[in-house]
Order: C-alpha cells, then sequence, then structure tokens
C-alpha cells in the first residue's frame, strides 16, 4: 500500500492546523455555561457581524445547531416545516425535528439544483384547518450536498424569503457550506442570507475547524436558541478553546475556498477521461464532484475498497452506482493528480481480475464514513 494518503472523503476529515493548535492553547476561557468565556463571547459576536445578523451561538455540531434552529421557530408541538425531500435535515439528521421537537417534516422535492419550485413551496403551506398541523417554518440548504455542492442563488433566497414573510412564516438556511456558496456565487455572506431569520453555520466543513458550528439570528431568536442548546446538553464550559480554532479557521481558510473550487473542477474534468466513469464538470459548483459507473461490473463499494486498500486513497459511495470526491484546503493540486492516477488504476485491477472481489469486505472500512 501506498503511504501517501489522499482524504476525500469530505470537508469534516481535516486536521487542525497549527496555528489553531497554538490559538487553543493560548484561549482566554471561562464558563460559557453562564456566558463568560470571553473568547467565545467574541467569535460569537465576530460571526454575528459577518452573517449580517444581531447575535451567534456556538454549538457543539450543525445537528444540534439545525435541530434548535427549528425547534425556536417552532415552538409549538405540532407544527410543520417544509423542507428538501433531500436535504440533510431531512435525511441525515436522525429526524431529531420529530423525534425531539414534535415538529412534522412536509417534504417538497429537491430539483438537481437544490432548489424546491416555488409553486411548490407556496403549495405545501398549510389553510388553517383541524385535521393539519401548522405551517410556521421553510427550511433551505446552501450549498445543497446531496445535489452534489449546488449553490442556491441570493434571488432564489430573496423570493424564498418574501414567501415566508408574506404568509407569517420563518426562513431557515442550513448553511453548512453557505461561505461556500457565497464564493462560488461572488455574494458576500451576508447579503447571501439576509431574507434568512436564522442560519446554521458549520465550522468542521469547508473551513476546517476540529469543532463546532454556529447559528445566527435576531437576539431574541439566540436567547431562546441557548436555553434550547443547554436543553439538548450542548452547553460547554471552556469553550473557548474550540472558539479560538473556529475563529483561525474563518480567518485563514476562508480565502482558500476559491482554490478548493477549482481544484474540484480539475478533478472532475481529470475524471471525465476515465471511460468507465460519467460524470459532468460543468455541473461542479462548489468542493464535490459526485461521478457515476458505468460499467456494471464494478460497484462504488468495490472501487472505493481498492481506493483505500491499494492506494490510500479514501472516498465515499453516495449511492448504488456513484462516488462522492470532496475537496478541502488540505488537498493539494499533487493530491488531486495522484487520486486521478490511482482511479484509472483502479479500474485496470478490477477489470483485469488481479483482485479477488471475494476478498473485499462488505464491512466497516475507512471510506464507510457516513455523511
Amino acid at each position: 500500500m501506498a503511504s501517501k494518503v489522499v482524504d476525500l472523503r469530505s470537508d469534516t476529515v481535516t486536521k487542525p492546523s497549527e496555528a489553531m493548535r497554538a490559538a487553543m492553547a493560548a484561549a482566554d476561557v471561562d464558563d460559557d455555561v453562564v456566558g463568560v468565556d470571553p473568547t467565545a463571547h467574541r467569535f460569537q459576536s465576530e460571526m454575528a457581524a459577518l452573517m449580517g445578523k444581531e447575535a451567534a451561538l456556538f454549538v457543539p455540531s450543525g445537528t444540534m445547531g439545525n435541530l434548535i434552529s427549528v425547534l425556536v421557530h417552532c415552538d409549538v408541538r405540532g407544527s410543520e416545516a417544509i423542507l428538501g425531500d433531500n436535504s440533510h435535515i431531512h435525511v441525515y439528521e436522525n429526524g431529531g425535528i420529530s423525534t425531539i421537537g414534535g415538529v412534522h417534516p412536509k417534504t417538497v422535492p429537491n430539483n438537481p439544483d437544490g432548489t424546491m419550485d416555488i409553486d411548490r413551496i407556496v403549495a405545501a403551506i398549510r389553510h388553517p384547518d383541524l385535521h393539519y398541523p401548522t405551517t410556521r417554518l421553510i427550511c433551505l440548504e446552501n450549498t445543497h450536498g446531496n445535489c452534489g455542492g449546488k449553490c442556491l442563488s441570493v434571488e432564489y433566497i430573496d423570493k424564498v424569503g418574501e414567501i415566508a414573510k408574506s404568509h407569517g412564516l420563518k426562513l431557515h438556511i442550513d448553511g453548512a457550506r453557505i461561505f461556500n456558496a457565497s464564493v462560488a456565487l461572488g455574494v458576500p455572506v451576508d447579503r447571501l442570507v439576509k431574507a434568512a431569520d436564522s442560519v446554521s453555520v458549520c465550522l468542521s466543513k469547508g473551513l476546517g475547524a476540529p469543532v463546532g458550528s454556529v447559528i445566527v439570528g435576531s437576539k431574541d431568536f439566540i436567547d431562546k436558541a441557548r436555553i434550547l442548546r443547554k436543553t439538548l446538553g450542548g452547553g460547554m464550559r471552556q469553550v473557548g478553546v474550540l472558539c479560538a480554532a473556529a475563529h483561525v479557521a474563518v480567518r485563514d481558510t476562508l480565502g482558500k475556498l476559491a482554490d478548493d473550487h477549482r481544484k474540484a473542477k480539475v478533478l472532475a474534468e481529470g475524471l471525465k477521461k476515465i471511460i468507465h466513469i460519467t460524470v459532468d464538470p460543468a455541473s461542479v459548483e462548489s468542493n464535490m464532484v459526485f461521478f457515476d459507473i458505468i460499467d456494471p461490473r464494478i460497484s462504488p463499494d468495490n472501487l472505493c475498497q481498492v481506493l483505500e486498500q491499494h492506494y490510500n486513497v479514501l472516498a465515499m459511495p453516495a449511492s448504488s452506482k456513484s462516488i462522492r470526491f470532496v475537496i478541502h484546503y488540505q488537498i493539494s493540486d499533487s493530491d488531486v493528480q495522484y487520486a486521478l492516477t490511482c482511479v484509472e488504476k483502479a479500474f485496470e485491477e478490477l477489470l483485469k481480475g488481479g483482485i479477488n472481489l471475494d476478498q473485499l469486505t462488505d464491512g466497516t472500512t475507512k471510506s464507510s464514513y457516513g455523511h
């Protein structure tokens, strides 16, 4: 096996930089549960200002950030939230808005570009009726992960915001990769989310922090969110240690996202030249590349396992026919070229019978990573 490791499973796999580790070691900390950690306070204020909102709150994960946001807006059990059928909140967050919050999801089909049709959103809004839950929230995702990292335009978000406001609803954006969308679209992030009542921002994806997300919104929203964070076990004491690393991530990595997107395009263009693969480089808008395997003799699981076991290239099957590669700031141009070479070699090995497929385990490997 090659000693070099190229980890394309997700942008969540980055290791803290030396600057992050130094900031964590030097962080000025106190008890954030009672609201007196100075580093957390500064970081939250910085993020609120950056996002154009009144206040912000650090939370342990994006899943908790989305859950808290939905529960603040849907504070009566039996409320309903309109969201995409392929959205992260609906598919990958363990049904938390229902199991914990008593919130009913009303799904609308996601288009390939991550949007939901405006007329379908309007049609999903309930009219008052004894038989129905009460619509209180619309949720968007930007970029949209399951749709290949697609970027929702500011015009689209504004339109959905207008619909929400005209019907007395709130708008929440799952902005796990909102900075990728901002950079790709060339729109300042505060303008991109202006129509939203709340936004969750993941710090440990494209930005590369080791832990955490922030949620932003009005002061009243964050006051309520703080209570729910405590209820859910997300209040942490000297959390400034983590906020210090997140501050460095925002400071140092934002300027690198455009280069991540460039490398994703290069990767897609290279994959297009491999005859066993179909991929559309024009569909790559941010840091994700999804490609389909067109040879029925090879499965994504087989290819990922050979890439891992023989070449130390880590990737994730996205479906029974497709694989997802995700670029992050710790992937270099040479890593991209190495991965392309290894993909081609892995196909050759599998097709010439140089690998006994029966020996490829179906159990957990590094490629069995989850979302």
